[in-house]
């Protein structure tokens, strides 16, 4: 009998990457993928193996690393985030144009309803824009199942697969069967044809030409999927496109199975086929999608055949925030008064016992004594403006500190900052944290150094990433020779403890800085106070 596991969907998919000759894991931890590559790093096989498993020090070098070994012919996983993906964009979509050598799968996790995220973009348009196929699994088992199937499709196709998670698949356990044993790693190989890994003009044109022709291709994968199916239903007044996720709704909604013809999309391009026979064979079409409406707006160009086509578009189901059994049941009564399927709603059902609580800083984190001096600090100006980033310190923007004026992305407080400083803000303070600064910061801060732009960095380094559960931070113990070596004036690079005891000192420091007409960089260090709880504990 083949091993069961209760396993995260990030989980199985990990744990399928690695039985399927995973030789390499490259990633930037973003909630919710964090939780593949701490799987990798804690597996057996993995570290038996010596498999590729340390973090990068943002999605774009983590997908070029994996680019590299899939290069060499190894199976490589990249995972990151939606908004990571942002980050990678420029080698996710000309890899389109390399093509893959070694199986390369690209894992993007999306975030409906914003759980911890600044938008609800949907990965699907990332991959339809490089023309790369999708998989999106819709429950653990096929998180498991499609790792192996990604590898072999990545290498029969010679192009990256991405997959797309979602935040309730990544984060709810499921019963995974898995293989008896992993496969052998590939073996070290180059392509053949070295020439469209050159993506020069003459190269990418011919590369392009070539892409375009293989959209074909994929749609007969797509056709072919054993993620993909079309099951009937007596019912023909309405038709179901459900995707993903979402495929366990309906089956909560009509568990003695659906009365409608229903087809399951969990493989990209569309199964344009099995939607054709849905459309020939009912009245209507209600396409049920976690996400952005990717599959409806394909659908109202695609079924020009007097077809209504219902969805998100129409309000039929909510256009943000995630989908759930209650939203699927309600728009799908709308067309067939089933009693499972009555409209209901939990809206105004509040317990009397449970009170909704924002997000604080930790008590003892050093980024709570950061703001503590920093608001102190900016009292004594007339116009000062501070802009954050994203991290734990992000809670900053919150009471009782009420510290930042902007939040964007990773990095943007340098490059904010400057931009503020050009227009004649004073004074221009930037906030940004360790893991976030070698993410992204270094280049900002190389701007703002050429320019000596009178702006303040202050780095609160709190020696891990915090936010998403305390992994390595890749500036430990380098951020001031970073800073020095990128240019920044020696004597105006300074270091101190962010610990109440030093709350007049360092508002000395700020003040002094601000006032200083050129670049300056603070570096405010303490250690996180989860992860110094976890030291202390492992070294009694």
């Amino acid at each position: 009998m083949k091993p069961k596991h209760l396993l995260l969907g990030d989980e199985a998919f990990a744990l399928g990457a690695i039985n399927a000759g995973l030789s390499g894991a490259y990633a930037y931890p973003g909630t919710p993928s964090t939780e593949i590559m701490e799987f990798v790093q804690s597996n057996q096989v993995a570290k038996e193996r010596g498999i590729h498993r340390h973090w990068s020090s943002n999605e774009k070098t983590a997908m070029e690393e994996a680019l590299g070994m899939s290069f060499a012919g190894k199976r490589t996983i990249v995972s990151m985030k939606h908004v990571g993906l942002n980050v990678a964009a420029d080698p996710f979509v000309n890899s389109a144009m390399t093509g893959a050598n070694g199986g390369l799968i690209v894992v993007s996790a999306d975030d409906p309803s914003m759980h911890s995220s600044q938008n609800e973009q949907d990965s699907r348009f990332f991959a339809d824009f490089a023309m790369l196929p999708t998989l999106e699994p819709s429950d653990q088992q096929e998180a498991y199942d499609m790792a192996a199937y990604g590898f072999d499709m990545s290498e029969r196709l010679r192009l990256p697969v991405l997959l797309r998670f979602v935040t309730r698949l990544s984060h709810s356990r499921g019963v995974v069967t898995s293989d008896d044993a992993p496969r052998i790693e590939n073996t070290l190989s180059f392509p053949e044809d070295t020439r469209r890994w050159v993506l020069m003009p003459g190269n990418s044109r011919l590369r392009n030409r070539a892409l375009i022709a293989e959209q074909e291709l994929l749609k007969e994968d797509s056709e072919r999927s054993p993620f993909n199916r079309y099951t009937d239903g007596p019912d023909k007044s309405l038709g179901i496109i459900v995707s993903g996720i979402a495929s366990n709704y309906l089956n909560e909604v009509f568990p003695d199975g659906c009365p409608f013809p229903t087809v399951k999309v969990s493989q990209y391009p569309l199964p344009c086929k099995m939607i054709g026979r849905l459309a020939d064979e009912t009245e209507a079409i209600l396409v049920i999608e976690e996400g952005q409406p990717f599959i409806e707006r394909q659908l109202r160009g695609l079924l020009d055949r007097g077809v209504k086509v219902y969805g998100k578009m129409d309000g039929h189901l909510n256009r943000d925030g995630e989908l759930t059994p209650d939203s699927v049941r309600n728009a799908v009564a709308k067309f067939h008064p089933y009693t499972d399927a009555a409209p209901i709603t939990c809206e105004g059902k509040k317990s009397a016992l449970t009170v909704p609580r924002p997000p604080a800083l930790c008590q003892g984190c050093g980024h709570r004594d950061v703001y503590g001096a920093l608001n102190d600090a900016i009292g004594a100006y007339d116009c000062p403006k501070v802009f954050g980033d994203i991290g734990c310190y992000t809670l900053g923007w919150l009471s009782p500190f009420n510290a930042l004026d902007t939040c964007v992305d990773m990095g943007a407080s340098i490059t904010m900052a400057k931009g503020a400083a050009d227009a004649g803000v004073h004074p221009a303070i930037a906030i940004i944290g360790d893991s976030t600064f070698t993410h992204s910061g270094m280049t900002g801060l190389l701007d703002a150094i050429n320019e000596d732009s009178p702006i303040t960095v202050i780095i609160s380094d709190n020696l891990t990433t915090g936010m998403t559960g305390g992994q390595d931070s890749q500036g430990t113990g380098k951020l001031e020779d970073i800073c020095l070596g990128l240019g920044a004036s020696p004597e105006h690079v300074h270091t101190i403890d962010s610990h109440p005891r030093n709350h007049d000192e360092m508002v000395a420091l700020f003040r002094t800085e601000f006032d200083h007409n050129g670049l300056s960089v603070i570096v405010s260090r303490r250690e996180c106070i989860q992860t110094a709880k976890r030291h202390a504990k492992k070294n009694r």
